[in-house]
């Protein structure tokens, strides 16, 4: 064995993030365990497509399972994961000029504010913010920031009149990429609400070891 050896062995573990449907299950895992029906419908795979990616990802060692009845389980194999996802997405979108002008065109921020995690717990410390949580709801009940509320983006419309009309909605969903919070904050403009976008999603939460409230 040698320091070659050594490298190829840690190069696996790039290997296994070597493609886009992976990197999305890894981000529905950081949200909380999922059973894998449900990770396949949730990235639009087929079921036995969805289970040769998990399967390369576990043995990569960076998730784990378990067996409830007849379905397989899977987490992350710890908060490091989530911290990795993380910082490839960063280096990727600082240093492929391909993937900040997918991301732009993507995830359009034109007329939305942004805020950071300091501004967003001071203005809810004092009451002028709400944080508002759009992911599905079992995405919620896995873990959330504290204080959040839930409603889904494909609840919003029908649930506006559950939100204060003079207090700010901060809202955020699954990590930095994830569209629904983008939607959120355009929904709530639309409908003349003061809205704005959570830097950060639960993948950097957790990532960054923050607090995070079960339901």
């Amino acid at each position: 064995m040698d320091k070659t050896d050594l490298y190829d062995a840690i190069a696996g573990t790039g290997k296994a993030l070597a493609h886009g449907k992976r990197l999305e299950l890894l981000e529905l895992l950081a949200q909380g365990e999922r059973p894998v029906r449900e990770l396949a419908r949730a990235v639009g795979l087929k079921l036995t497509t969805a289970s040769a990616h998990l399967q390369v990802l576990h043995e990569a060692g960076l998730v784990t399972t378990r067996r409830q009845g007849t379905s397989v389980w899977y987490r992350l194999a710890g908060g490091d994961v989530a911290g990795l996802l993380s910082v490839l997405c960063r280096v990727a979108d600082a240093h492929r000029a391909e993937v900040e002008t997918i991301r732009r065109a993507y995830l359009d921020t034109a007329g939305i504010r942004l805020v950071g995690r300091a501004e967003l717990m001071q203005a809810a410390a004092e009451g002028r913010a709400l944080v508002l949580d759009v992911r599905p709801a079992e995405e919620y009940a896995a873990g959330h920031v504290p204080g959040a509320v839930s409603i889904p983006v494909d609840q919003l419309t029908d649930r506006l009149a559950e939100i204060p009309a003079d207090t700010e909605v901060v809202a955020y969903c699954r990590g930095r990429y994830c569209v629904l919070s983008y939607d959120a904050v355009r929904l709530l403009q639309a409908s003349g609400r003061d809205a704005a976008l959570l830097e950060d999603g639960i993948l950097e939460w957790r990532r960054d070891g923050l607090p995070v409230n079960a339901a």
